[in-house]
């Protein structure tokens, strides 16, 4: 059970939907790709709030409450998308959030569309995603051993 801190606004429902997917930003370093067209939209969305009444910061509660989502999603065969870059203001409006709750994070959960293949950062040390002729979808990451900075015992 969660603190209590976060809380969230959950959409099935086209409409709504289409009103969270103009406020969200997608895939940042695929300049050429607006997001997806319709009829490769999410089915569904989970606004996460942080209710600014019980504290004032969030710290990383809203992303412990993301992980264990998308992880859950996972089990169930499902992925998704965490969505940081959201235009808040036009969020608020169009969901007429009360001004006590922040807006933390959108999460997508659905079916893939696309084949994504998480790899390690190249010599070059470049970390952004991109799409290869075939469409699949590279996910650059640094490995283990660049991740720890010291380790003691073992």
């Amino acid at each position: 059970m969660l603190c209590g801190i976060v809380i969230y606004i959950l959409s099935c429902e086209p409409e709504t939907n289409a009103r969270i997917f103009s406020h969200t930003r997608w895939a940042g370093y695929l300049e050429d790709w607006p997001g997806p067209v319709e009829g490769e939209r999410p089915a569904a969305y989970i606004v996460i709030l942080g209710d600014t009444e019980i504290r004032k910061s969030f710290g990383c509660d809203h992303g412990i409450a993301a992980q264990s989502i998308m992880l859950g999603a996972a089990e169930r065969g499902l992925g998704g998308c965490m969505i940081g870059s959201i235009d808040h203001d036009g969020l608020r409006q169009a969901l007429d959030i009360p001004e006590q709750y922040e807006i933390l994070l959108v999460l997508a959960p659905g079916k893939p569309k696309e084949k994504v293949v998480i790899e390690e950062v190249g010599p070059d040390g470049d970390i952004r995603y991109y799409r290869d002729a075939e469409g699949v979808h590279h996910v650059p990451k640094r490995s283990l051993d660049e991740l720890i900075l010291r380790e003691y015992g073992g």
